[in-house]
């Protein structure tokens, strides 16, 4: 064997040594690979130039997009050494699917629109999102700091409810951009018709009992309340938000902080059997069943429509924005209340809305210019700006004081755009209502979760259209289905960022270094044997 060969088999020994070594290292924990903790740089280095980019949504709304653009335009202006490149999404379902796509290739947005169950489990992937607490405390680029060069606002000055929704574990992993509840939007006209009062506080015993009144046709097939050959009393947009509203209501299980599922029980039960009831006599609809609740309404073809005040500009009969033509739109009193209650003494109601995280990087540098962008969207003239295109609010108390908001909301109905009465109404509905809002517990699978809630309904309602019984044994059927479907039980831990997955199993570790000793073993003869054959070679050659 020549030297060459000896040596390229030494270093092949070497490197398969080495292999089995980093598996070895890994008998202390497991799931631990990913980028360094960032930490804050002491100073922005303004000699460099960061590109960052930002994926939003923007609700297909134009308006929406020039308020992206503009506050980009203003940002520059602040710090042009830093270029803001925007991709739109049109739903949050896509955001999420792409970052999780690119977790995997480290070719994350730097910052980005999202949902604290989104990032629970963005959060899988260690260091994959920033935590916040320490930018948030920094004098010099945190909350208000003296070398932000635009007028940042005080932590103490954003929505404390709504900063809370923004923490997973014992760290705050965003930054609310913009908040949103659901709203019930009613045609009044046809309730008075139907013989009814509107409450103030609506209640699910009120909306089921005039929901079934308005299935009531004439001789020629037509329902009474409206003349029309279709009428779907009560339709609801997002089923999963019904399902956790119900249960929340109700103060019966659905998820606990640790991950532990509790959803599946008779009392959920008890609910599903209701909504099936209302569902078999066609009384009650979802929007993955029937379509949007807003061409609904809008056409005098549905009462009660429940989605989130973040579309309240598509609803009723003089709605800015629609999807059907003019000559298919009744005229009709619109009224704007909270969700159905089970205790209107006491109300729940869910917060939703977008918020902000900031992905990290290589290059603290880049991650601190990111970082600063984020920042603005809290700053007044973005947060006004964006709250008016629809039914959000402000999250800062900073923007909502300001004499700019207050003028806005004074202004509700002078016009049928930015002062649209509905939108200003649901946007007070939250703004009177943020006590009595709630969030649902993050952890890793609470995404699933969710859509695991809504699809009990979902299936409900498309089971008794087809003539199919839902009792005990089917809803027992359907809650094997869905905890398969969505991979439920599968989930579990706790609230923690999994950055740590925990000590390998024993049987691991003990095949890992008995896998590294043999290797060890291996380097040590072959060394051994190298050294053999030189002082051979050598004495061969004093000869």
């Amino acid at each position: 064997m020549t030297g060459k060969r000896k040596s390229g088999k030494i270093r092949l020994t070497i490197l398969m040594a080495a292999v089995s070594l980093s598996l070895l290292s890994l008998t202390g924990c497991h799931g631990s690979k990913g980028r360094a903790e960032f930490e804050v740089p002491k100073e922005l280095d303004e000699s460099r130039t960061f590109e960052i980019t930002f994926w939003a949504k923007n609700d297909t709304n134009k308006t929406q997009t020039e308020i992206y653009q503009e506050a980009v335009r203003r940002f520059e202006e602040y710090y042009p050494n830093i270029h803001v490149n925007v991709r739109l999404y049109t739903n949050y379902g896509d955001i999420y699917n792409d970052v999780i796509t690119n977790i995997a290739t480290e070719t994350t947005p730097n910052v980005c629109i999202t949902y604290p169950d989104h990032i629970a489990t963005y959060l899988t992937g260690s260091n994959t999102v920033v935590p916040l607490d320490s930018l948030f405390e920094d004098s010099r680029y945190g909350l208000g700091g003296k070398k932000v060069a635009f007028e940042s606002v005080k932590r103490e000055e954003i929505v404390p409810e709504f900063l809370e929704e923004c923490t997973i574990g014992e760290n705050i992993y965003a930054i609310p951009f913009m908040r949103s509840t659901e709203a019930c939007y009613v045609n009044q006209t046809y309730v008075e018709k139907l013989g009814y009062e509107l409450p103030d506080v609506l209640t699910w015993d009120f909306v089921w009992e005039v929901s079934e009144a308005a299935m009531k046709k004439d001789a020629k097939g037509n329902f009474v309340v409206n003349g029309q050959n279709v009428m779907i009393p009560f339709i609801y947009k997002s089923t999963d938000n019904m399902m956790i509203q119900m249960l929340r209501q109700k103060d019966w299980g659905y998820s606990d902080e640790s991950g532990e599922i509790q959803i599946f029980n008779d009392q959920t039960a008890s609910l599903l059997k209701t909504i099936a009831e209302h569902g078999k006599t066609k009384a009650f609809s979802t929007f993955k069943i029937s379509s949007y609740p807003a061409n609904f309404l809008n056409a005098g073809q549905c009462i009660f429509a429940v989605d989130s005040t973040a579309g309240a500009t598509w609803m009723g009969s003089e709605a800015p924005l629609m999807d059907i033509s003019a000559d298919k739109v009744v005229s009709f009193k619109t009224a704007v209340r909270m969700v159905p209650q089970f205790d209107p003494e006491h109300p729940q109601m869910i917060s939703q809305g977008p918020s902000v995280c900031v992905f990290n990087k290589a290059d603290p540098q880049e991650v601190l210019a990111s970082w600063l962008f984020a920042q603005y969207l809290l700053t007044d003239d973005v947060q006004i700006a964006y709250s008016g295109t629809e039914g959000y609010v402000p999250v800062t108390l900073k923007a909502r004081n300001t004499q700019e908001y207050q003028d806005y909301l004074a202004k509700e109905g002078q016009d049928r755009k930015e002062h649209y009465d509905v939108k200003i109404k649901a946007t007070k509905l939250l703004l009177e209502n943020t006590q009595h809002t709630f969030v649902t517990p993050v952890f890793n699978g609470s995404a699933s979760l969710r859509d695991a809630a809504g699809q009990l309904i979902e299936n409900v309602v498309k089971s008794v259209r087809r003539k199919q019984t839902v009792d005990d044994k089917f809803i027992d059927k359907l809650y094997q289905d869905v905890i398969s479907l969505y991979r439920l039980d599968q989930i579990g831990g706790t609230t923690e960022t999994k950055k740590d997955l925990g000590p390998l199993p024993v049987t691991a570790k003990l095949l890992l270094g008995t896998l590294a000793l043999v290797w060890i073993c291996i380097i040590t003869v072959s060394v051994a044997r190298v050294l053999k054959n030189k002082a051979k070679d050598a004495k061969k050659n004093a000869k």
